[in-house]
């Protein structure tokens, strides 16, 4: 009965999880975002209190 032999299918995991942890990481971290975050000045911003009409 083959699927008792685990060379094979330990060959198949060995194999995969190469894949998942060297190229797939790289494919994924090289995508940019399409919006990068513009830096903030350094001044804080002033809350203003709502003025509300009751």
């Amino acid at each position: 009965m083959p699927q008792l032999n685990p060379d094979l299918w330990f060959l198949i995991l060995v194999f995969s999880w190469v894949i998942f942890l060297t190229i797939i990481p790289t494919k994924v971290l090289n995508h940019m975002t399409p919006n990068e975050p513009a830096p903030m000045g350094e001044e804080k911003h002033k809350a203003e209190s709502w003025a509300w009409p009751w």
